[in-house]
């Protein structure tokens, strides 16, 4: 499998569609076979083919291609807290770890693609990394700024949120002034619905994700990670 193979076909499209409208126990229990064949088998596939080309940007980055307790997230919402009390989501997650990484992993850089309808994109970096991650990754931008432009060179997308002020104790003249306010570090590539059921969408997850690796990297390496 690789570069030319299909995983997602228009079907994967059309079951969340449909899920969207009849988010409920009986349509899903209906058309759970459908579930597994078009969005869980093909997603374990491509995590697993994935997996072993990512290999090649970092040895550190890790995917666990089980259909549960893997890479993949669970298709049943938790309603716990949430107002919403439909039961699944019409997406699905797949997380590419850092194989040091210790605590949420949210803040530790990885890769992470997320598939449905008008709304699929793949991320990089950090999301909401505590006080002592941010003061690291603001440490290494004013100690290697040039490093920090090879990252803005790539041309990768930066998402999150920003303080309204410059953190305290850094000059709000900084030329990375910009960059030192953000609260997240989260790469992001767009893909249409045609472009995650084309047969080149394996090469094109792999080209986004090199292409946001120079982020990935300068973030692990502010944190004392390898890479």
């Amino acid at each position: 499998m690789g570069e030319r193979a299909r995983y997602f076909t228009p079907e994967f499209m059309g079951f969340f569609r449909e899920l969207d409208k009849n988010n409920n126990k009986p349509w899903f229990t209906a058309n759970k076979e459908r579930y597994e064949k078009a969005v869980q088998e093909p997603a374990v596939r491509f995590i697993k083919d994935a997996s072993a080309r990512l290999q090649k940007l970092s040895p550190y980055l890790v995917g666990d291609a089980r259909p549960f307790g893997g890479s993949l997230s669970r298709i049943y919402r938790d309603m716990r807290f949430s107002p919403d009390k439909s039961p699944y989501k019409t997406h699905i997650g797949i997380h590419f770890w850092h194989a040091k990484a210790v605590g949420p992993e949210h803040m530790t850089p990885g890769l992470f693609l997320h598939l449905g309808p008008g709304e699929s994109a793949a991320y990089s970096g950090v999301w909401h990394p505590d006080p002592p991650i941010l003061a690291k990754i603001r440490g290494r931008m004013l100690d290697e700024p040039d490093r920090w432009k090879e990252v803005l060179r790539s041309k990768v997308r930066l998402e999150g949120e920003s303080l309204k002020r410059p953190p305290p104790g850094i000059d709000p003249n900084h030329p990375l002034i910009q960059d030192l306010r953000r609260k997240d570090f989260v790469g992001t590539r767009s893909f249409l619905d045609t472009e995650v059921t084309d047969e080149k969408f394996f090469g094109s997850f792999i080209d986004a994700c090199a292409s946001m690796d120079p982020l990935n990297r300068f973030l692990a390496g502010a944190m004392g990670l390898p890479w």
